[in-house]
């Protein structure tokens, strides 16, 4: 009996566990931060009070944050890994390893507490690692107190300062961030390439500058009266006194602050109908300004554009300013460089803002799951581009078709499971995170269809927005709009580098007819239509299901007459179907007209009669 009760307790504890780890939870941290910048040394005080809480179900005895400016000195991780790559960023190269005191970037943490107590800690290239002096229970909340100071490196990678376009500061990434802890533990990564996890939370941070900066970024200005610069309300009187302004900032619900400084700032702001107001910051540089004017409503556009299709945009504010080394999303805002003519400032302002969503409410783990947010963002934005900027082009991803193409060919392609930093190349990171990430999108629309595709996106909004969604939740949405069943086309296309490649193997005539032989030659299985074009001019098309979706698409195009054939086995090379009209009647057989489908090899996806 005694060992029986004992069974029964550890059963009920081991469904419990299970239960929890299935359950979704994520942890919560709210900053608050009050920073002393002096302009003219690139070097700042801070302090940070930290109230972090334990919403996972272990106990936590360490804690982890990120110190990202110390990527910027000789023989930091980024350093080396730049260096020893066959295709080095341009923007990186070897220009850290040659960075000058004065000009490296660090923080540097001076003193750390837990709850009022001191605690152990150590530095380890870009990452604090600490020793709590109290575990943090499950459901528990503690608090961290630290000051801590930096220096901002010379503008080399997304963060610095004296930007190539002369923009004094750009602060992304600036300060002591802690590190996400998730369903997979800890994701202290070091900071060597890509981009960032961060956890969720509220920031109240507070800039002291020098008072011919004008600032723009992350979150809410609380004080706009005291700094004036175009926030203030019309007919307000600015109060403005001394050598330096506090810049006052809160940021609901979000996993990021970054900020942007300069004394040459022009500040303009447009608000969108029923949306945010959208604040623009840029260089007082007349051979830039038309261009920034103009794209103010194309700004407005996208927005709108961006929150019909995916979900409305949630924050009352967002900020476009000209920073940073390209173009690069964060908190409510988005560095880009201004110096473009006017195509290339509204593409970059498409992908950074789509990043809104596709990053910054859809948080998902950059480090390794890059595909999903720069794939979506740049499946979304290229056809905001096509509408916001009339391209009127039919298929306006082609060349992201094409992009994924020679990434395929190429011989370094890797799976999109790789961790972002342990790409062979960077070329194939850049294709396989945008490129093959934003087929991966396109060409779920060919699988379940554009309406199933459209809805799909909507629902993984409303179901995973302000949370850390994985490649399996986006699949999950997908099913469950659909009905059909994808764990196949994430696996194959995500976790291999097996290849799509149908083929019309042969047209025969026949007793009652002809027949038609498809063959799946490439290792990737696929639901495949075929299109049957005849000498009279009419077109029918055949679907053939694969058998492990457990579903069909509808037609994609309803006004022809589609047969549903049965279901292809993806065990079988070939698969045969018959027409009760002759091979003489048959003009074109053609496999997927649409050209959704990444399909390699395009020469063997049709028969012409002609040709033989």
């Amino acid at each position: 009996m005694f060992k029986r009760i004992i069974f029964l307790s550890l059963f009920v504890t081991f469904c419990t566990v299970a239960q929890n780890n299935t359950s979704y939870w994520q942890q919560h941290a709210d900053y608050t931060m009050k920073v002393d910048m002096d302009v003219d040394q690139h070097q700042y005080q801070g302090s940070q009070e930290l109230v972090y809480s334990n919403n996972s179900p272990d106990t936590l005895y360490q804690v982890f944050y990120h110190l990202y400016f110390n990527a910027f000195q000789p023989g930091s991780e980024m350093d080396v890994r730049s260096i020893n790559m066959p295709d080095p960023d341009p923007r990186v190269l070897d220009k850290i390893g040659r960075l000058t005191p004065k000009e490296i970037g660090y923080l540097k943490v001076s003193s750390l507490k837990q709850d009022g107590k001191t605690i152990a800690y150590k530095v380890a290239g870009t990452v604090l690692e600490v020793t709590l002096d109290k575990p943090i229970a499950p459901g528990k909340k503690t608090t961290f107190s630290m000051n801590f100071n930096g220096q901002v490196p010379i503008q080399i990678r997304r963060s610095g300062r004296d930007s190539k376009e002369g923009v004094a500061l750009s602060m992304t990434q600036w300060y002591p961030k802690m590190a996400e802890y998730d369903f997979e533990g800890w994701h202290a990564h070091p900071y060597i390439a890509r981009e960032f996890h961060g956890v969720w939370g509220n920031f109240d941070v507070t800039i002291n500058i020098d008072k011919n900066y004008i600032l723009g970024g992350t979150g809410y200005l609380q004080n706009p009266q005291e700094i004036g610069y175009g926030y203030e309300k019309p007919g307000t009187k600015v109060k403005r006194t001394g050598k330096s302004l506090s810049w006052h900032f809160k940021a609901p619900n979000v996993h990021d602050f970054a900020w942007v400084a300069d004394p040459e700032f022009v500040h303009d702001s447009v608000k969108v109908p029923n949306g945010p107001v959208l604040h623009f910051l840029y260089k007082n540089n007349s051979e830039i300004l038309t261009n920034w004017k103009d794209l103010q409503p194309k700004a407005v556009e996208l927005m709108n554009y961006f929150s019909e299709k995916i979900g409305k945009y949630p924050y009352d504010q967002y900020s476009i300013i000209q920073g940073g080394d390209g173009g690069m999303e964060y908190a409510m805002c988005t560095l880009i460089t201004g110096e473009r003519d006017f195509g290339s400032l509204v593409g970059v302002t498409a992908h950074e803002m789509a990043h809104s969503w596709f990053q910054h409410i859809l948080a998902t783990n950059e480090s390794k799951h890059e595909w999903m947010d720069e794939g979506f963002t740049s499946y979304i934005s290229t056809l905001a581009m096509n509408e916001v900027m009339k391209q009127n082009n039919p298929n306006s991803l082609r060349k992201t078709y094409q992009s994924y193409y020679q990434l395929a060919f190429s011989g370094v392609e890797q799976p999109q499971s790789t961790q972002a930093d342990r790409y062979s190349h960077n070329a194939a990171y850049g294709a396989s995170a945008y490129s093959k990430g934003a087929v991966f999108l396109s060409q779920l629309g060919y699988v379940i269809g554009e309406d199933n595709l459209a809805k799909t996106i909507k629902r993984y909004f409303k179901d995973w927005k302000f949370k850390h969604p994985t490649p399996n939740d986006f699949k999950r949405v997908a099913e469950k709009v659909s009905g059909i069943q994808l764990d196949w086309y994430l696996t194959d296309w995500t976790q291999t580098t097996n290849i799509i490649d149908y083929g019309v193997k042969e047209v025969v005539g026949t007793s009652i007819g002809s027949k038609i032989t498809i063959e799946r030659i490439g290792l990737m299985p696929m639901p495949i239509d075929v299109y049957i074009e005849y000498q009279d001019g009419t077109i029918e098309s055949f679907y053939m299901p694969l058998r492990i979706m457990r579903g069909e698409k509808e037609n994609p195009i309803p006004s022809m007459k589609r047969t549903v054939l049965e279901d292809w086995p993806w065990t079988n090379p070939t698969y045969s179907f018959e027409l009760s009209k002759p091979k003489s009647e048959i003009k074109t057989v053609s496999i997927d007209i649409t050209g959704t489908m990444a399909d390699l090899n395009h020469s063997n996806n049709n028969y012409v009669k002609d040709t033989e």
